[in-house]
């Protein structure tokens, strides 16, 4: 960690876990931090679901939920940034206290409950940065209270579809009741079928992307594989937090309920998406999520399945300049072993991981 990484975390680290986000977000949209310059090599570029990404490392869903800063984060060195997850209405979420630093651990439990202002708000940004270069995911979900879940997708899609450069699906978030029954085939393939007829309707063939949780058994992502390449979904994000419980060392908080991210989801996580990289073949998309706080960690991913990468708890810990310093190790990485390409790695260590126990 540079000097002003470390004077950044002590100052954040002295409001509680929500302010300090919002602090965050306020000093991207004044032009800091500065993380520092990611190079720009050739070698780390990658194309997936017919998008152009300049290296593999993206901001992760659940930092700027409402799209007020993607421009400052891909000036931070990412490769792409993933907005939301946004709902058709402004909700505000759980109770708080709602986020939870397990700093022994570099992991955070959350139960934010998709708090988030709403369609209408996140389109008039979206809409005043047309034209700018970048590639920028809309992750959207369901209201709380939603009569019609599979409807408030479809609203996503339509409403989204010619703004974004991709959209997630996120059925995955442990903190909306019931929300990750989605996942089960039956519900899963009629919110499949309906989100495609959306984007169809849409008229914008935009990729669609499924955030899928990490607590699940082999005979669920065997089902969840299925409706993929049935319904033609162009790819996975694996994963959300987990509701799971590893061995954690922080004295505080470790009972609080909500969804687990940092570090002791990064076993896990990759394990899951060895196994869905398995069972869609080597054609679809993968993007791992989970536990990412290195160029190292970024590298095991690719590694164990994935195209692009995604973090945001590593950053809470480590400080702006981490994209950056990943995206300037994978470039280090790949003219040390001779890459003419950073995708060359993927599925190198596939079986490994695909074994190893969830």
């Amino acid at each position: 960690m540079s000097i002003f990484d470390r004077l950044g975390r002590q100052l954040l680290f002295s409001f509680d876990a929500e302010a300090a986000h919002g602090l965050s977000i306020k000093a991207l949209h004044c032009g800091l931090p500065v993380g520092g310059r990611a190079p720009r090599d050739a070698r780390l570029n990658v194309k997936v679901a017919g998008l152009d990404f300049p290296n593999p490392l993206g901001m992760a869903a659940g930092y700027d939920k409402n799209g007020e800063v993607p421009d400052a984060l891909l000036g931070l060195g990412f490769g792409f940034a993933e907005i939301g997850t946004v709902t058709p209405l402004p909700q505000a979420g759980n109770p708080k206290p709602r986020i939870f630093r397990l700093v022994e651990d570099d992991a955070v439990i959350n139960r934010l409950g998709f708090n988030n202002e709403g369609h209408d708000a996140c389109e008039k940004r979206l809409s005043a940065r047309a034209g700018r270069p970048g590639i920028v995911g809309v992750n959207i979900g369901a209201n709380k209270d939603s009569s019609n879940r599979i409807a408030d997708y479809v609203r996503g899609v339509k409403r989204f579809a010619r703004h974004a450069s991709y959209l997630t699906v996120n059925i995955s978030s442990p903190n909306t009741p019931g929300l990750r029954n989605m996942q089960a085939r039956e519900q899963l393939a009629g919110l499949l079928a309906s989100v495609m007829i959306a984007r169809a309707e849409a008229g914008h063939p935009v990729p669609i992307f499924l955030k899928i949780a990490p607590d699940l058994h082999e005979a669920e992502l065997a089902d969840i594989a299925a409706e993929v390449i049935e319904k033609e979904i162009d790819g996975v994000i694996v994963s959300n937090t987990t509701i799971t419980r590893p061995t954690l060392r922080s004295p505080a908080h470790t009972g609080e309920t909500g969804g687990l991210s940092g570090k002791p989801l990064f076993a896990r996580s990759t394990a899951v998406l060895a196994r869905m990289r398995k069972l869609l073949g080597p054609q679809a998309a993968i993007i791992g999520v989970g536990g990412v706080d290195s160029t190292e960690t970024a590298l095991e991913k690719i590694r164990a399945g994935a195209d692009l990468v995604q973090l945001y708890t590593g950053m809470v810990y480590a400080g702006p300049s981490l994209p950056a310093r990943i995206v300037r190790g994978m470039s280090e990485h790949a003219a040390s072993k001779g890459l003419r390409n950073i995708s060359e790695l993927r599925d190198s260590k596939l079986d490994q991981w695909a074994a190893a126990p969830l």
